[in-house]
């Protein structure tokens, strides 16, 4: 007879497990040694193990429902409780009955998640009804019309509740749209009437238009013509068979004014044209001075140079942004140089600079003298290594040099 903790076979083969209530047959083994009729027998344990540790671990992670979490561990309790295998059976079927208290809880979740979300889709829906009760008050006809139909579309996403209260919601969001749509409708009636006002405005508006057409005095009169677009706009659409047409003769007047001020301001610009040419003459000057070799000469330079820009006086308008801008950039490389001077002398970043390059020429020291060591020992990998790493640290000492003359010249 062979046996083990959960099991013996007997001198005939037969193969009995260990349980609280004793022994019990779980088959033959007739061929083969006892050890391999043990071994076969504890191979269905395992397996039977196996699936008692997959079904926890759906179980546990809630792939599965709490009717499908019960349904499968009876299952596979019955498989467990008389099975033909060797082990601790017992063990098994207690994690399984394990397992009840957290398809328990999972349940009790389960309702709570359901009763949750009608929660959410009882709030959703009396937010939903608000939004349409506002908009049924309001006057936007555009977007109030598309708003509605997003929230509609909303409402038949959302999961029903309880009949009565869903009922009653429903007949508060199709009021609501009624009457968002029958004071939509009398708006639009309501249009026309006040179109016909708008044409009575704008042909006043065109008449005060042309009547000032010739004016030249062009300060208050640019002023009236804002007032005038001012009124234009406010006085709404008029009619479409006369709403282009009296623009046009509105656009025409404005049109007439303001091209004999451009006239006469060009005419202006032309008396400008000198005060340009002593600006041009003064950024041959300044552009001179780049690049800066000697900054508080620049610097001296500029300042009178931009004294001398101020008396100059103004320029012709389509002058000033070509001039100015070129002036500009003059102050800007001055301002730059000055900026680089104060970066190469900082002495922080130059004493930081000079640190890192002896920190560097250190590592490189030691970086060498076991590369020699190594080299000497015949140790070819840690040669490779030690080389790109002095390859790399020599890499870095070249720039940190670099920045640190930068700073010291």
């Amino acid at each position: 007879m062979t046996s083990s903790e959960w099991g013996r076979v007997a001198d005939d083969g037969t193969v009995f497990v260990k349980t609280a209530d004793g022994e019990r047959s779980v088959g033959q083994y007739p061929e083969g040694t006892p050890e391999d009729a043990l071994a076969f027998y504890t191979r269905r344990f395992d397996a039977l193990a196996l699936e008692v540790q997959l079904l926890e671990q759906r179980v546990n992670s809630g792939v599965l429902s709490p009717d499908e979490a019960a349904e499968a561990v009876k299952t596979v309790r019955g498989q467990v409780v008389d099975a033909n295998a060797v082990g601790d059976l017992a063990s098994l079927a207690g994690r399984l009955d394990a397992l009840s208290p957290v398809i328990a809880t999972q349940r009790k979740a389960r309702k709570e998640q359901r009763a949750q979300k009608a929660a959410e889709a009882r709030t959703a829906k009396e937010a939903i009804v608000a939004e349409a009760e506002k908009l049924s008050e309001g006057d936007d006809w555009r977007g109030g019309a598309n708003r509605l139909r997003e929230l509609l579309d909303q409402w038949k996403a959302l999961p029903r509740i309880d009949r009565s209260s869903d009922d009653a919601l429903w007949r508060r969001f199709s009021s609501a749209r009624t009457t968002y749509t029958r004071r939509r409708k009398a708006h639009f009636a309501e249009q026309n009437e006040r179109r016909e006002g708008a044409r009575v405005v704008k042909e006043r508006l065109v008449k005060e238009a042309e009547a000032i057409a010739g004016s030249t005095d062009w300060g208050p009169t640019s002023g009236a013509y804002r007032d005038l677009m001012k009124q234009w706009k406010a006085a709404g659409p008029a009619p479409r068979e006369v709403d282009e047409q009296l623009w046009q003769r509105f656009r025409a007047a404005q049109d007439t004014f303001f091209g004999n001020r451009d006239a006469a301001q060009a005419e202006q610009d032309k008396e400008f044209s000198a005060n340009a040419e002593v600006k041009e003459a003064l950024l041959v000057e300044a552009e001179a001075l780049l690049p800066v070799s000697d900054l508080d000469a620049a610097k001296k330079a500029v300042r009178d140079i931009a004294e001398r820009w101020e008396a100059a006086g103004k320029v012709p308008r389509d002058r000033i942004k070509e001039l100015e801008g070129r002036m500009r950039r003059v102050e800007q490389e001055i301002r730059d140089a000055e900026q680089e001077q104060w970066r190469r002398t900082d002495p922080e970043k130059s004493a930081r600079a000079d640190d890192m390059v002896s920190k560097l020429e250190a590592a490189i020291a030691d970086i060498e003298r076991d590369l020699a060591a190594a080299r000497a020992a015949g140790e070819d990998k840690r040669v490779k290594d030690l080389e790109e790493n002095l390859a790399s640290r020599q890499s870095f000492l070249d720039m940190a040099k670099r920045a640190s003359a930068d700073y010291s010249g």
